[in-house]
């Protein structure tokens, strides 16, 4: 199906959105203009977000000889995805309700060398002034039963357009290489093929992510003991 045929339908099945006196043409053209907006904010915030990291990773080299960032990836939700997280939850499709329902539109995934500096740049994100913490969770100290490790922060980001200032929610995903090793891994194993996971398959991957764990606070631990830190 075509972007254009995908907004068609998706008209055609929300009558709600419907305004009478516009014809389909012209309703398609408000859909896609609206969408498009709302693309635009929230790959802005990413921006916003990415640059503030990739200063404290050039601060960190500057200051300390390493960079404690590996790797950032970001990711925007499409609008097919959007819509139908909106009619999945039973919500109508409009940008005004994705944007106050919706807090994973935008996404970034750091990937950190050690564990401690997984907290150092969630300490960061956390303290700036114009950034608004929403939701965190840890789960490095609080794995989840499948051994999945890592720690997630949604931030509100000021977003400065041509004529205003608005906000628009981040999802962050920190985590060293080793626990982004396995969860690259595990869900690459797991997508569309969830019916052939047993649970011994099951108890496998998370004793493989425990020894993962295990080999990452290790590495820590030499690092720390090559540059004499307590």
């Amino acid at each position: 199906m075509s972007e254009m045929d995908f907004y068609m339908e998706t008209l055609e099945n929300l009558p709600a959105v419907i305004n009478s006196g516009e014809s389909m043409k012209e309703r398609v053209a408000t859909l896609v203009y609206d969408f498009m907006q709302l693309q635009h904010l929230y790959d802005s915030a990413i921006e916003v977000v990415k640059t503030y990291l990739n200063i404290i990773d050039s601060e960190f080299s500057m200051k300390f000889q390493r960079n404690p960032i590996h790797n950032i990836d970001s990711r925007l939700k499409s609008p097919q995805s959007i819509i139908g997280k909106l009619q999945k939850k039973g919500l109508p499709v409009s940008i005004e309700t994705a944007q106050k329902n919706l807090l994973d539109i935008a996404g970034i995934r750091v990937t950190c060398c050690y564990i401690n500096d997984i907290y150092a740049v969630a300490d960061m994100l956390c303290r700036r002034d114009d950034f608004t913490v929403i939701k965190q969770k840890d789960y490095i100290k609080n794995p989840k039963p499948s051994g999945y490790r890592s720690f997630h922060i949604i931030v509100s980001v000021p977003v400065y357009l041509s004529t205003r200032k608005t906000y628009a929610p981040v999802e962050i995903q920190i985590r060293t290489i080793a626990m982004d090793f396995w969860a690259s891994l595990e869900h690459q194993l797991k997508y569309k093929t969830a019916s052939a996971i047993t649970p011994e398959i099951s108890e496998e991957l998370r004793n493989c992510a425990d020894k993962i764990a295990e080999t990452d606070i290790q590495m820590q631990d030499i690092f720390m003991k090559i540059h004499d830190i307590d």
